[in-house]
């Protein structure tokens, strides 16, 4: 028996010492708990409401601007999470009461988490309800921490109560209502009244507010437009609970329980023309332009801050950016219209890849138009209904052979303003040799003849090959290549290897490598119209973040001297030519304007081109198949009447004007056999333009046999 109780008190000793190593454990740990709660409560900032404000998901806005100089928006870009923020005092109150009434009606007066709330839901097992506020519902949205774990509700109490130490009550109501899940890919009460009112959250009323808080307890279920009878009757409680903490009055209560809501998807929902093209941003196919705008913010973005592709594609969709572009919005329009109606296109018959019954293809086309100063106005890059986003973009993407539309640009621009040849200069219609062969054949299919000749400008008008390939020997191929990639900005060209573009092919007859783009080419063609300065082309003046404060982008007009501004001067004259009698752009002008032009045609009549402009804007036009195919296109070429088509429809309207010309070039009577000032025995004759300095000499009427003599020795080469 003694034994036994000597057993019982050991054992009594043991559970004893067991028993205070267990308190004495948990209260070690319950004081480390404690201390590391005080520790991070008080402590450095947690999460950065304001780093938060200035990176997290949002939506971009593209805008343009009106007649009158003031920004709206046309394009909206986002990921899955479509996000505008709102700053709280434009925030109504009935929007702010809403949700705190329905979610956290103490919100004012806990530290964070509302205690009572808490241990009601412990002990009745969530049965009474949640218990997190809306300080811990922000923090379950900023973190995506949705587990439902002990551990997990330990961090978001510790989370709360350190944000509720660090931010005031209205910093934190602004995040949450910038960040709460709203259904429909609507995060925030910006987007969520403009999906579910076609409202901005400014004209929000008690009632639709309601609506929106409704959604908070589960975004499908409460959604208004899926669900509207359980929407409803959460919409009711939300007003009911306004009410009872007096954020209502009963009369407002009763206008707010009474009020007729109209979703956007009622059949009595008449949008206006704002919030018609708000709520038509999210599904809608952008233009051409918007996703040339988005490609170049994107390719700037990476040189300039070294962005890679993927973090470049993240701050489009995903960085609040508002990019302000430059588009004019009745150009793009006027050009749209023809290129959907396919206005001008010829009647060219629908062909299957392989011949057989397969899948048919239209003829493409795509067109850059700008103004002066660099600034693209339009751009279309496909005929036809656009039907997906960023896609095949043949205004920017498309490389194509130009034809002879390089001409102006690789040989006879080049050409005056290294003064080896001018306005009337006298050049051989004759192929040169090239591999032992005479090359090449005008478009008509002669090869001229070793007795014919051509006045510069006619040719051309005519767009005689002969003759080109005739100038370039004396431009010189390195001249040519130099004015085309530096001066003119064509980066396309291949400089060097076995496809090099250093060629008579490519530079006299523009049969390259791989081609040229529309783009470049309208910046290009724009040096003929502006007295010869090149203008990098640009889309948008600047990409802000979401506040408009911090400015990323910038455009910058910085002119280069491309050509002097006579040869400029001269060459506007030249092109302006054909479209008169007897040019490849007969008829082709815009009506009531100057128009300057060069159409082009590659030899295998895969490409057409025509570039060319007006007082007031520049355009550039190809034409052609997207897997390049010879065209069975008779008469004018397509991609003049398209020019036409469209630059006539631009300039409707339009008042008068005419070019500025420079005051060194001046007009003189030429010998059209000599190429040389008209002398008095010179009896065809015609109207020049010429440098005031460099002016040819005079025919006496000797010249006319010392240029065919001249012309003896040209011919055999």
């Amino acid at each position: 028996m003694a034994l036994s109780q000597q057993r019982k008190g050991q054992l009594f000793t043991v559970l004893l010492s067991l028993l205070i190593v267990l308190v004495l454990t948990m209260l070690i740990i319950g004081i480390c708990i404690l201390s590391y709660t005080i520790s991070f409560v008080n402590g450095e900032i947690a999460i950065d409401l304001d780093a938060y404000k200035n990176s997290q998901d949002q939506t971009s806005i593209i805008y343009a601007y009106d007649a009158a100089g003031e920004p709206y928006e046309i394009a909206r870009l986002h990921g899955e999470e479509n996000r505008i923020w709102v700053d709280l005092q434009d925030i109504p109150e009935d929007v702010q009461n809403a949700f705190i009434c329905l979610e956290d009606k103490r919100f004012y007066n806990h530290p964070g988490v509302d205690w009572l709330r808490t241990f009601k839901a412990v002990i009745t097992l969530g049965r009474s309800g949640g218990g997190s506020t809306l300080t811990q519902q922000l923090i379950k949205n900023l973190t995506d921490e949705k587990q439902a774990t002990v551990a997990r509700k330990f961090n978001e109490i510790l989370y709360a109560l350190n944000m509720e130490k660090n931010f005031d009550k209205s910093e934190i109501l602004e995040a949450y209502l910038n960040t709460i899940p709203l259904g429909s890919g609507c995060y925030g009460v910006q987007t969520a009244a403009q999906k579910y009112f076609g409202k901005d959250i400014t004209e929000i009323n008690a009632s639709e507010a309601a609506v929106m808080a409704a959604i908070t307890k589960a975004p499908t279920k409460y959604n208004p437009l899926l669900n509207p009878d359980n929407n409803k009757r959460r919409q009711l409680l939300c007003l009911d609970y306004m009410r009872d903490q007096k954020k209502l009055t009963k009369d407002e209560y009763n206008e707010a329980v009474n009020y007729k809501l109209v979703f956007t998807n009622d059949p009595n929902f008449v949008p206006s023309k704002e919030v018609s093209k708000t709520l038509k941003q999210d599904t809608k196919i952008n233009s051409y332009y918007v996703d040339f705008v988005i490609d170049s913010v994107i390719k700037d973005l990476k040189s300039q801050y070294g962005y890679t592709q993927s973090e470049a594609y993240r701050m489009i969709y995903y960085g609040g950016l508002k990019i302000y572009c430059a588009l004019d919005d009745k150009i793009q329009a006027a050009a749209e219209d023809i290129y959907v109606n396919r206005t001008g296109f010829p009647e060219e018959k629908e062909r299957t890849e392989d011949g057989s019954n397969g899948t048919k293809k239209k003829v493409q086309s795509g067109i850059t138009i700008m103004n002066y100063e660099g600034r693209v106005v339009a751009m279309v890059g496909g005929a036809g209904k656009k039907t997906i986003n960023r896609g095949l973009n043949r205004a920017t993407d498309a490389v194509r052979s130009p034809g002879s539309s390089i001409k102006p640009l690789s040989v006879y621009g080049p050409g005056i303003d290294k003064n080896v040849l001018n306005y009337s200069t006298r050049l051989l219609d004759y192929g040169i040799i090239v591999n032992g062969q005479r090359w090449p054949r005008n478009f008509s299919g002669s090869m001229g003849s070793e007795d014919s000749y051509c006045i510069l400008q006619s040719a051309v008008a005519q767009s005689l090959n002969t003759t080109s390939a005739q100038a370039l020997k004396r431009v010189g191929l390195d001249t040519s290549f130099d004015y085309v990639t530096n001066h003119f900005h064509l980066s396309t060209l291949i400089a060097d290897g076995d496809n090099t573009d250093k060629n008579f092919s490519s530079l006299a007859v523009g049969g390259m490598s791989r081609g040229v783009t529309t783009l470049e080419m309208c910046a290009a063609y724009c040096t003929f119209g502006n007295g010869g300065k090149y203008y990098k082309p640009y889309c948008y003046y600047k990409v802000t973040d979401f506040s408009g404060k911090n400015v990323y982008l910038e455009t910058a007009a910085n002119p280069e001297q491309a050509i002097g501004e006579d040869t400029a001067t001269i060459m506007n004259r030249i092109l302006q030519t054909v479209t008169q009698g007897g040019g490849t752009g007969y008829g082709k002008g815009v009506s009531g304007f100057t128009t300057y032009m060069k159409t082009g045609t590659t030899s295998d009549t895969k490409d057409k081109w025509c570039c060319g402009g007006t007082p007031y804007y520049c355009a550039a036009v190809w034409f052609g198949y997207d897997k390049q195919e010879e065209m069975q296109t008779g008469g004018a070429n397509p991609a003049a009447n398209i020019w036409s088509a469209v630059m006539n429809k631009v300039h409707d309207g339009l008042p008068e004007k005419d070019f500025e010309y420079s005051g060194t070039v001046v007009s003189r009577s030429y010998c059209r056999e000599s190429g040389l000032l008209a002398g008095a025995g010179c009896t065809q004759t015609g109207g020049g333009w010429y440098k005031a300095n460099r002016l040819p000499g005079v025919c006496d009427g000797s010249e006319h046999a010392d240029a065919k003599a001249a012309a003896e020795a040209e011919k055999q080469g």
